[in-house]
């Protein structure tokens, strides 16, 4: 099936991400030099604990074998084994084309990767990428429940209170995000098999071959779902991964700020990296920037003594660390992969047109 678009213009879609981006970023920036002290922010991250903020960047680049190894979970469920350094190297250029290319089209270069180089479906791709974000959805509710709780029983981050409708807030969000999750799950293991009905309902071939495609993604879908072991060890797998992206927060914040317990610390750190990556679902701009940052300075105000020029310090490094981690692994995997820049993104739109 060939694209509607024209080949070498971008699509609206594209160009509603990117005004987006530039949207968010010149409000965001607005805002921020209105309501805090940048001078003192930018004083904050000039007198950091460089050598904390190294090794959170050492300890979040330890994260991205264990993506391979649960994204090889995911498939090996489906009867697709792949190894786990050409998977974290997949996954690795996935997340960098979603960080520079508008509409998350990593998420096709993943897809067009598996099915080129080791004869994986587009339908089994994006299964497995669909397992791969509830999980990451039921791992971050997790997370933050822990330290939600955790966060009550610490007196010395006492504005819980003044910042509860933010933290409820939050949480409806995050609820409806584990509500959605958990329906897909259940779904997925019931005995509902649409799969012939609606082959009876359409005679064309092309969309025959669409709804055989929905077919395939259904059925690898409840292949995991009702896999007990399969889907513990991803879910294992999914926790340990953000567990990992927690850390690296909690470090960035121990390398600006000295007034938080470590117990205090790591549920802040926790809550803020869940709250931020929530907001980052909204498809409001490139990469999230700017929404991750809003909503991680937001929430580290809300329940903790932190001044809103250091938490917004926080959060510009924590994900500039983040970012840079992918930006420079992404490279290094589209060098061992033979990928070029504008191979990936023509392969991305290629994947998009075809999926």
């Amino acid at each position: 099936m060939e694209s509607a678009e024209r080949p070498g213009r971008p699509g609206a879609g594209h160009i509603a991400t990117l005004l987006g981006t530039a949207l968010v970023v010149v409000v965001g920036g607005y805002v921020a030099v209105r309501t805090v002290d940048v001078g003192r922010a930018a004083e904050a991250v000039r007198t950091a604990d460089h050598r904390l903020l190294a090794l959170g960047a050492g300890v979040y680049l330890l994260s991205w074998p264990l993506r391979g190894r649960r994204y090889g979970d995911v498939l090996g469920a489906m009867s697709r084994r792949c190894g786990t350094g050409f998977l974290t190297a997949a996954v690795f250029v996935s997340q960098t084309a979603n960080l520079v290319v508008p509409a998350r089209a990593g998420d096709g270069v993943r897809a067009y990767l598996l099915n080129t180089r080791r004869e994986v479906p587009y339908a089994t791709g994006a299964a497995s990428l669909a397992v791969e974000r509830l999980l990451d959805l039921l791992a971050l509710a997790a997370l933050g429940g822990v330290a939600l709780a955790g966060l009550a029983g610490t007196g010395e981050a006492g504005a819980l209170g003044e910042g509860g409708r933010f933290v409820a807030g939050a949480g409806v969000v995050a609820a409806a995000g584990v509500s959605a999750a958990a329906a897909t799950v259940v779904l997925a293991r019931s005995d509902w098999h649409p799969g012939a009905r609606l082959r009876g309902w359409t005679d064309r071939p092309r969309l025959r071959a669409a709804v055989d495609a929905a077919i395939r993604f259904g059925t690898d879908l409840r292949v995991v779902a009702t896999d007990g072991r399969a889907l513990g060890r991803v879910a294992a797998g999914s926790l340990a991964i953000w567990a990992i992206d927690v850390v690296t927060a909690v470090l960035v914040l121990a390398a600006l700020d000295g007034t938080l317990s470590v117990t205090a610390l790591a549920a802040v750190g926790t809550l803020a990296v869940t709250v931020g990556n929530l907001a980052k679902v909204l498809p409001l701009s490139q990469g999230g920037i700017g929404l991750y940052e809003a909503a991680f300075t937001a929430l580290v105000v809300a329940v903790s003594p932190v001044g809103a020029a250091t938490a917004l310090a926080a959060a510009l490094l924590d994900h500039a660390i983040k970012n840079a981690v992918t930006l420079a692994g992404g490279a290094v995997a589209a060098f061992a992969l033979n990928l070029s820049p504008r191979t990936v993104r023509r392969e991305s739109e290629s994947a998009g047109a075809e999926s």
